[in-house]
């Protein structure tokens, strides 16, 4: 069982919830689909989900997030509510540049009905490259300079390759991490770069604990992992957590949430859903009693 009450986090005064809101699957489809999110948003708005934390993107939902989100809060984020959002590249154009981030910022703005967030990431750059984004005048340039003049409180680097995520926290600009795909039960592979941030007393985020589904158990994403084509050894490892749980009689989605919700390294574990049932669900799966034993076992099987 794990407690998901607001917590400290870092050396940064931000109490955040161990479980926090994703959106990244927040575009519009049917009609159930958007009033699912729109109420999604309204109960966390309204302080009714056991997380004060909503993570958005520029981007996320084909820029249909963000408009959900500032349609539930009206102007207005409650007392202990946070939110973050990030800071995207022109699709179209790969653009990255400082000017291109001033606009994502002002879209973001925009979209939320807020003149300003908690915590602004830089989102995903390794699709340009770590030299380009950290050139004098660039993108981090521009990024430091929002949180200098008061729309961001805090600042981060949300991406997914570990070496080039470990170079961003090395720089020692950024107050927050987002990592993902890259800490749950079957990958270990960020563990040292979640340490060189604590060790700077950074927030640390961990994103997409079931690997892009599969460690839910839903066949649907049977055969991939982090978005792509599944590796033999991770699917052996997969194989192996799914027998574990089914013989301590645990959902394996409550194995892999609680993997990431119990770990020290870990602030708070970003978890996309759509639907306040599936939220539920996960509230529902950090309460399960796992026998250190399991753990112990789940600790054999690791694909890296």
């Amino acid at each position: 069982m794990v407690s998901l009450d607001p917590r400290p986090t870092g050396s940064q005064a931000l109490l955040l919830s161990p479980l926090t809101l994703g959106t990244s699957g927040w575009s519009p489809r049917s009609a159930d689909e958007n009033s699912a999110t729109d109420a999604l948003a309204a109960s966390w708005a309204a302080g009714r989900l056991r997380t004060n934390v909503i993570d958005t993107s520029n981007i996320y939902g084909d820029s249909h997030s963000e408009g959900v989100i500032g349609k539930a809060l009206a102007g207005t984020v409650g007392p202990g509510l946070v939110v973050q959002t990030k800071l995207d590249r022109d699709v179209a154009r790969n653009d990255f540049s400082a000017a291109q981030m001033e606009r994502s910022l002002q879209q973001s703005l925009d979209r939320l009905g807020l003149e300003s967030v908690d915590v602004l990431f830089l989102h995903d750059p390794e699709n340009v490259g770590f030299e380009s984004v950290m050139q004098p005048g660039g993108a981090v340039d521009a990024l430091v300079a929002m949180r200098d003049r008061g729309v961001a409180r805090y600042i981060g680097i949300s991406g997914g390759p570990v070496a080039m995520m470990r170079r961003f926290v090395d720089t020692g600009l950024f107050d927050v991490l987002i990592n993902h795909n890259r800490f749950t039960l079957v990958d270990r592979s960020a563990l040292g770069l979640y340490q060189a941030a604590r060790d700077r007393g950074m927030i640390v985020e961990n994103a997409a604990p079931f690997g892009a589904g599969i460690l839910t158990g839903d066949p649907r994403f049977a055969g991939t992992y982090a978005y792509g084509p599944i590796r033999p050894e991770t699917q052996a490892a997969v194989d192996a957590a799914t027998r574990i749980a089914a013989d301590a009689g645990i959902p394996l989605a409550a194995l892999a949430v609680q993997f990431s919700l119990r770990h020290p390294l870990v602030d708070t574990t970003v978890l996309g859903v759509r639907t306040r049932e599936r939220f539920d669900e996960a509230v529902a799966h950090a309460a399960i009693d796992v026998p250190d034993a399991v753990w112990a076992e789940l600790d054999t099987i690791l694909a890296n």
